[in-house]
């Protein structure tokens, strides 16, 4: 890779976690934590300016993903089903506009209205999920387009899949994936977008999971899948949350 590419990426992850500029102890997170330069970049918090929370390990685990595929022409488009403020959607396409790759989309599926409440009648393990009740976690999806307007990558190869999951996944235009992102938090969310996703992901491709590490349902739902399916391939850890593997059939 070039030295402008990386300087590029690097600028990129720099902005998208607000790592940029010199913050001090006195600033706060969405949480009322005060800045935590280490949390920040390991994605451990909820940033007040940042475009995304998923932290640098995170942000260069897509940029591995997302370089792999182009090097091995994997066919398929890239997906972030959660995307918050958009940040690792806007890296997505970042690295296809620096590779000039015309022919992938980078899809973004969020409800734009946070998350769904709990159905523990037919999601047990969702059981007094709170996630729901925080609105920071509800940006709309104009501020998200605003967001990839600030970088000057909102174009047509952007596509936005506005709705809860259960009514956008299953019959969303994607033929193939290369790459299938989820941030998806419950175990129902995690579940609906395997179920409608995971078939069009290419054998080559990547599946990444933001909140294995972090919420126990996630991880179930992750483990209920691969049972179920049969599914061998390596789990490899990205941070103390994220972890992805490669699909070998």
């Amino acid at each position: 890779m070039s030295d402008a590419k990386n300087l590029y990426f690097d600028l990129i992850k720099k902005c998208l976690t607000d790592l940029i500029y010199s913050q001090t102890s006195e600033q706060f997170n969405l949480q009322g934590q005060p800045y935590d330069e280490r949390r920040r970049v390991e994605g451990m918090e909820w940033p007040l300016r940042a475009h995304t929370m998923i932290g640098l390990r995170r942000l260069e685990n897509i940029q591995f993903c997302v370089e792999d595929v182009i090097q091995k022409q994997i066919p398929g488009d890239l997906i972030e089903t959660g995307v918050w403020r958009g940040g690792a959607t806007i890296f997505m396409r970042a690295i296809l506009k620096a590779y000039n790759i015309i022919d992938r989309n980078v899809w973004v599926a969020d409800s734009f209205e946070g998350l769904p409440p709990p159905k523990p009648d037919e999601y047990p393990l969702d059981t007094g999920d709170k996630h729901h009740e925080f609105k920071e976690l509800a940006v709309s999806m104009e501020q998200v387009q605003l967001n990839f307007e600030k970088y000057d990558l909102l174009d047509h190869q952007v596509k936005f899949l506005k709705g809860w999951f259960r009514d956008t996944l299953p019959t969303a235009p994607i033929e193939k994936l290369a790459m299938l992102r989820l941030d998806s938090d419950m175990y129902e969310s995690t579940m609906e977008t395997l179920n409608a996703l995971y078939p069009k992901l290419s054998i080559g491709g990547y599946l990444i999971v933001d909140d294995y590490g972090a919420i126990p349902s996630c991880k179930k739902a992750i483990h209920d899948y691969r049972e179920k399916h049969r599914i061998l391939d390596e789990i490899i850890p990205i941070d103390w949350t994220g972890v992805f593997w490669k699909k070998a059939r």
